[in-house]
């Protein structure tokens, strides 16, 4: 068994509760901008501390006029915007507990949300959320008292009701928070049953910001900007909604990722935060584009010079002469350029939600964006770990934030202990025991810690597969390795219980017209290209190249293109991009059947 674990910097809690992040921004004399909001001319507008905290109390009072008492539950559902934030803050200043709803919900999954957690008001962003709400509410029974709107209307009225409640009776309730007091309840995104409600208190949210912006002091640094894009449903962003405002950080809301390329040109952040999707996409988008433009051979060369730049770096290594004046050619040619589209100032980027690779890791950092990436859960606030600036090693999840522990039980599990850490499961007091043991939280996922304390995830516990030879394969390193080619969107290793190892291919629907022009194929639709030889080749080459990296026994020996992606619209993915094993196991379980029932193939 083998453990890591990091004294907190902050060894007591500044702030009594969240809110206290607010109040002392604003007290400050440079009265610093800590939001920015698109103005109805497109241009971004700072929000300073002291506007912000005036919203935030205006509409805690109204809630307060509204009859939301302390404790009491209030959801909120909304895309990624900056009223999600100012209401997160005005419902904490009125004392109460908010519960995130993503955006996409569908009224059964509201209702759930809103019914087991006991909520009795609810905020959604627009007409369209309000009437998937009171769909959840009629068709449960819920008592919902108001439902209301996040449009300037809507929150003007709740202002408006607010003028009655005096700023004593405001601080009282405000001040009456401590940092063992129940912040959110943040329900779990549900692969697998119904979702399970974090309970994460006002300590979790505080002594986590106030130690990683001291340990993450380069990234959040005064002067520093992030454009938030992720749903704010999700615990990653909503933790770093929090930090942002501890540190002074600017953060700007994107709601459509769409527009995701344009808003990091105009607003030009320092860093941002993403799930390891959107890196894999960001570097396809690059290739596909460079091989559209008969300068697919330029970039190759060009992200074979970034990853040996920056694997040469590793324990404190130097690249060589040689290395350095490529590095320095395709910085002129490629990386400034690749830069510039990010907005030109970003130098760092967080990425959580699972795995990254080694590779994309390096090709980042060799273009002069150093990725810092981390590991958590909703149940622990988000991180446990992450790498800094100071303490990196790309590969690895980074060593445990000050504050947090970590340690690696005899069957490979990765078990958490800290400041990170939920209280437990909301309404589910038998889960105690099974989560908790001696105070150390069972996470469910198998990695290992290298011996200067730094975290690799291997796996998940529940998906490791058992085939019916006995042999135990983790499906994440595969996956990862297939998903990195710019065709293929999603994999899905299957086996349990099976003679071999398969797997269920699905295609980038953006990239695959390009693809097929470059390699002389006519148009196709999706599921057209998943009969096509041409494709199928290719995924088979992809394959291959990911079964040199593991044992004959744990190699991927057949597998299937199939017609449709997956996403969170067909539900099989989460929120937050995980997939769904159980969801498409039930969907596409014909094809499975029909792939084992087929001649066993050979050995690859």
């Amino acid at each position: 068994m083998r453990e890591k674990i990091v004294p907190p910097l902050v060894p007591h809690a500044v702030a009594r509760n969240i809110t206290d992040f607010v109040i002392e921004q604003a007290e400050k004399p440079a009265n610093p901008a800590i939001f920015a909001r698109r103005s109805a001319g497109g241009e971004w507008q700072d929000v300073r501390a002291a506007e912000f905290r005036r919203d935030v109390e205006a509409i805690a009072k109204g809630l307060i006029a509204a009859g939301i008492s302390a404790g009491d539950r209030v959801g909120i559902m909304a895309r990624t915007c900056y009223e999600w934030t100012l209401v997160d803050f005005a419902i904490w200043f009125a004392g109460g507990v908010s519960v995130p709803i993503y955006e996409t919900s569908s009224p059964s999954q509201v209702a759930w949300n809103l019914g087991n957690s006991g909520a009795v008001a609810a905020f959604g962003e627009a007409p369209h959320h309000e009437d998937i709400i009171r769909q959840a509410v009629d068709s449960e029974g819920l008592n919902l008292a108001h439902v209301w709107q996040m449009t300037p209307a809507g929150l003007d009225l709740l202002r408006a009701a607010g003028s009655s409640v005096s700023d004593e009776q405001l601080e009282a309730r405000r001040s009456a928070v401590g940092l063992d007091s129940l912040a959110t309840i943040i329900y779990t995104s549900g692969t697998l049953g119904r979702p399970k409600g974090c309970e994460l208190t006002h300590r979790n949210f505080v002594e986590l910001s106030e130690n990683a912006a001291a340990a993450l002091n380069e990234v959040v640094s005064p002067g520093a900007k992030t454009i938030m894009f992720l749903p704010l449903a999700h615990v990653f962003a909503r933790f770093i909604s929090v930090l942002t405002v501890a540190a002074g950080v600017q953060v700007g809301h994107t709601p459509d990722i769409k527009h995701l390329l344009a808003d990091l040109q105009s607003f030009q952040p320092t860093f941002i935060l993403a799930v390891p999707r959107v890196f894999e996409k960001v570097y396809n988008s690059a290739a596909t584009k460079a091989e559209n433009e008969g300068k697919g051979r330029i970039f190759e060369l060009a992200a074979e010079t970034a990853i040996a730049w920056s694997a040469a770096h590793d324990d404190g290594g130097r690249p060589g002469l040689g290395l350095r004046l490529r590095h320095s050619l395709f910085d002129v040619l490629v990386y400034r350029k690749l830069r510039a589209a990010m907005g030109g100032h970003i130098r760092f980027a967080v990425s959580g939600g699972g795995p990254l690779g080694k590779r994309l890791g390096h090709f980042f950092h060799g273009i002069g964006l150093l990725v810092l990436e981390g590991y958590g859960l909703t149940e622990t606030t988000a991180p446990i770990s992450v790498n800094t600036p100071s303490l990196v090693k790309i590969g690895t999840v980074g060593a445990p934030l000050p504050g947090n522990a970590v340690r690696i039980a005899d069957d490979g599990e990765i078990l958490a202990k800290g400041v990170s850490v939920m209280r437990g499961y909301y309404r589910l007091p038998e889960l105690q025991a099974e989560t908790f043991t001696d105070g150390w939280f069972h996470t469910g996922d198998i990695g290992e810690l290298d011996a200067d304390g730094y975290l690799t995830i291997t796996g998940r516990k529940k998906e490791i597969i058992v085939t019916a030879g006995g042999k135990n394969v983790a499906p994440a390193q595969l996956e990862d390795q297939i998903r990195a080619d710019a065709l293929v969107s999603q994999v899905v290793v299957v086996g349990e219980g099976r003679p071999f190892i398969a797997a269920l291919v699905t295609l980038d629907e953006e990239a695959l017209p390009g693809w097929l022009e470059r390699h002389g194929e006519p148009a196709l639709s999706m599921a057209e290209a998943a009969e096509s030889e041409t494709v199928r080749r290719h995924v088979q080459g992809v394959i291959d190249l990911a079964n040199s990296t593991v044992s004959k026994a744990e190699a991927i020996r057949a597998f299937r293109v199939v017609p449709t992606d997956f996403t969170e619209e067909s539900g099989h993915l989460t929120p937050s991009m995980k997939v769904k094993r159980a969801q498409i196991m039930a969907d596409f379980g014909p094809i499975v059947e029909e792939i084992y029932a087929t001649p066993k193939p050979s050995t690859v």
